[in-house]
């Protein structure tokens, strides 16, 4: 299944979503924005699927929004800043926040440029693995802007507030092992896509209403107070307790 330059396709309990736009690094086009949050939507519905794995194909991940060719149609661009109905976000920002509302974990494999809109896609991942020779921007204000991607939700959770101001405000381009160094990513490796293959491994042998509980646990508790967090914490794991009592903790994607 491929439509707008996003490509996806299942093996198994995993599926595999692929940015494929390689003649222009993957820049994002309003119609490829539209197509990451539908294609997040059919992911949702496959309780087969255990795990996700994100790519761009091409010499790059993501470079970030195609501005010449989404200012084509500034009308276009306007009515993607509208928020959805019901959703809490406008087109930019569902195209990354989709992933983190799956209940499946989602795995980013980068290499190459990982900029502005690329960077904000990867950090909505839950983990991202990338190669020696990847590079990182906040490439905003190099346009007088600010990540609006749900970028200002990501960045400071994963690497703090300080990092994530200086990241913002300089626009500097970071190489892997800093981004590494901070907590920006996951793991370097030289391949990164056997490296997501082998923790997508560990992720299937638990139970998939378990490790679903876990990343809804941590995504609502991460900005809360220490007493929402332990009353969010008791009301994830009551139901876990009790279908565990009921004998149901099989590895299933029941």
């Amino acid at each position: 299944m491929s439509n707008n330059n996003v490509s996806l396709s299942f093996d198994g309990d995993r599926a595999y979503v692929a940015l494929d736009r390689p003649d222009k690094h993957n820049g994002l086009t309003i119609e490829m924005l539209r197509e990451l949050a539908k294609v997040a939507g059919v992911i949702g519905k496959r309780a087969d699927i255990r795990v996700v794995i994100l790519s761009g194909n091409g010499p790059s991940f993501f470079s970030g929004l195609d501005v010449a060719k989404a200012m084509s149609n500034p009308l276009d661009v306007a009515l993607a800043f509208l928020p959805l109905p019901w959703k809490g976000t406008n087109v930019f920002q569902e195209a990354c926040w989709a992933w983190r509302r799956l209940p499946q974990p989602v795995i980013a494999v980068v290499h190459g440029r990982c900029y502005g809109g690329g960077l904000q896609l990867a950090l909505a991942a839950d983990f991202r693995f990338v190669t020696p020779d990847s590079e990182f921007s906040v490439m905003e204000a190099k346009h007088g802007l600010i990540p609006d991607m749900t970028g200002a939700a990501t960045l400071s959770r994963l690497i703090g507030v300080d990092k994530a101001l200086l990241l913002t405000m300089t626009a500097d381009p970071v190489d892997a092992t800093y981004a590494e160094k901070i907590g920006l990513v996951t793991e370097v490796d030289a391949d990164p896509r056997a490296a997501a293959e082998k923790l997508a491994d560990r992720i299937a042998a638990r139970p998939a209403h378990a490790v679903a509980s876990a990343k809804k646990l941590f995504d609502r508790t991460w900005q809360a107070s220490v007493r929402r967090t332990l009353a969010v914490e008791r009301a994830t794991q009551f139901p876990l307790i009790v279908r565990q009592a009921m004998g149901r903790g099989t590895n299933s994607a029941k």
